[in-house]
């Protein structure tokens, strides 16, 4: 049911109704949640939660923005205290307007001239607006409103302002004719009598409304026996919540801990639950990684790392950091980024020093004597239909790790083919393939020939490098685990390192899918290396 209808079902039930006060899109949810079928914005509410007078000091576009928010957080029907319209006629046009497309399903407007003040500050000193004009505000509404079920309540003055009852009754007679959907009559009396006499001279001729802030001891049987259609309880969601914070606050500060505190006042646990945290967790999972089987990541750490010296001589290069943050952590926020949850490090050297959340551990407990291949053992467990295998020491772009889990094939490999490598020296992991890169061929498909680390090891030169990452899908598992056993039976297997199982996914028929980069990614061997790391990450930084 769109929310106008349900405002004017709560008008015209032959029950009294109730609408609660919220002042924003949390305050709005708890009403909602609380059972409430809808919601007063409330001017003194909306002023006092940005510490501002209700004297229209906060613009009505002001106003506006703060009831999408409560709009997006709630289901049922927001009834706007509209003060005086925000003008003449067609200030109420436009306010009715922007009301709309807001999805607000009405506007409650007072018969005092703007800017108003608040009706219980001097409120027999305040002049109000002459009838003819008032009406002019309410037909203009009217006839601006799209939506018929659209609805303005119009809040009569007279007894605020001293004027009397006879005043009273006219001035509502007249916004009746001029088409108000209601009457909200206002009063500033400790006792009920004011209201419930108006109630009896109205005689039901429309919905009628009352604001028992003042006369809050009356019992609730009362208005329901005068006939009231709706009590709005106008300002106790900003004055609970005021309080609370007061109190908080000088607690706080009185003992210079928490620990009192902590359990008075709401989890951050709570606060996610009512900002819907978990339907962006489930939306993520649905619409990020969209196409993607579930992914699981094996980082191999066991070793301590040579070349940088006294960097790791109580903790493994994992944790060196990198513009302030251990290698490992840059690993598994990029993970994170991808979907990636299910994390496991295995560790050797220091591993007591791994303090990275989000990651499980396997120790390698010979990885003084043993190679990756003795490590990756550790973690078979974890090795699932879809998974990245990483040396631990290596830094990337974020593209280069949503490549490789977009790429179709059962294993790929990234093979970095920047002809910068061969000026560096580095001969580790070169990489021969089926093809070189070719960047000006879409979805090049490419083979992995070879992983060694001689350069003479074929008549042409690699064409690139592998930098340390691959992964299985599909059929992958199976034909690695496969290749895994084979190399089982060699004597030297216990040395054994990734490149070793790749050549012999090679031998055995099963060659690994090549991913081309230039550049972007980087290792960390020595204290050069960890330079240019820094330097690295802080540009990644910048770019995320």
């Amino acid at each position: 049911m769109n929310r106008t209808t349900q405002l004017r079902k709560l008008l015209t039930s032959p029950d009294t109704e109730f609408l609660l006060e919220a002042h924003n899109g949390l305050s709005a949810r708890i009403v909602e949640e609380a059972g409430f079928r809808g919601i007063w914005a409330s001017g003194l509410a909306l002023s006092a939660q940005q510490a501002v007078r209700d004297n229209n000091e906060l613009s009505w576009t002001q106003v506006v923005d703060q009831l999408e928010f409560m709009t997006d957080a709630t289901r049922i029907p927001i009834l706007l205290d509209g003060d005086t319209g925000y003008g003449d006629f067609n200030n109420m046009r436009r306010l009715v307007n922007k009301l709309e497309r807001r999805r607000v399903a009405g506007v409650c407007i007072e018969d005092k001239l703007f800017p108003k003040t608040n009706s219980f500050i001097a409120g027999e000193r305040q002049p109000l607006e002459e009838i003819p004009v008032f009406c002019g505000k309410i037909k203009a509404g009217k006839d601006s409103q799209q939506d018929a079920d659209f609805c303005i309540v119009a809040r009569v003055e007279a007894l605020i302002a001293g004027w009397g009852m006879d005043e009273a009754l006219k001035r509502a007679e007249a916004y009746h004719d001029a088409g108000a959907d209601a009457i909200l009559i206002h009063s500033k009396s400790t006792q009920a009598g004011e209201v419930l006499e108006f109630a009896r001279h109205w005689d039901g001729r429309s919905p009628l409304v009352v604001v028992p802030t003042k006369y809050y001891s009356t019992p609730t049987e009362v208005f329901q026996q005068a006939g009231i259609s709706l009590v709005i309880w106008a300002n106790h969601m900003i004055r609970a919540s005021i309080r609370a914070m007061q109190v908080t606050a000088a607690n706080i500060h009185h003992t210079a801990s928490l620990v009192e505190s902590e359990s008075r006042i709401a989890t951050v646990a709570e606060i996610f639950r009512l900002q819907g945290a978990a339907e962006l967790q489930a939306a993520e999972e649905r619409y990020t990684n969209a196409g993607r089987k579930p992914a699981s990541a094996i980082v191999l750490a066991a070793s301590r790392g040579d070349g940088l010296d006294e960097l790791t001589h109580n903790r493994p290069k994992v944790m060196i950091p990198v513009a302030g943050i251990p290698v490992l952590r840059h690993l598994v926020d990029n993970f994170k980024r991808q979907g990636i949850n299910d994390i496991c490090v295995v560790a050797g050297y220091e591993h007591e020093s791994i303090d990275v959340q989000g990651v499980s551990l396997k120790l390698n407990e010979d990885w003084e004597s043993t190679g990756e291949l003795s490590s990756l053992d550790c973690a078979l467990g974890q090795l699932g239909d879809n998974s990245v295998i990483i040396y631990g020491d290596v830094l990337f772009r974020p593209y280069i790790l949503r490549n490789l889990l977009d790429s179709e094939a059962d294993i790929v490999v990234t093979v970095d083919s920047s002809p910068a490598l061969e000026a560096e020296g580095n001969t580790r992991d070169l990489a021969w393939c089926s093809q070189p890169d070719d960047r000006a061929l879409f979805q090049q498909h490419v083979s992995l020939q070879q992983i060694s680390r001689d350069p003479d090891w074929s008549e042409h030169p690699p064409e690139g490098r592998w930098i340390g990452m691959l992964r299985i899908s599909g059929q992958g598992k199976n034909r690695l685990l496969d290749s895994l056993d084979h190399l089982r039976g060699a004597s030297e297997f216990g040395r054994m390192g990734v490149p070793d199982l790749l050549n012999q996914l090679i031998l055995d028929g099963h060659a690994p899918r090549v991913q081309y980069v230039t550049g972007h990614w980087l290792d960390i061997n020595n204290l050069r290396d960890l330079e240019r790391a820094g330097a690295f990450a802080a540009r990644d930084a910048v770019e995320d």
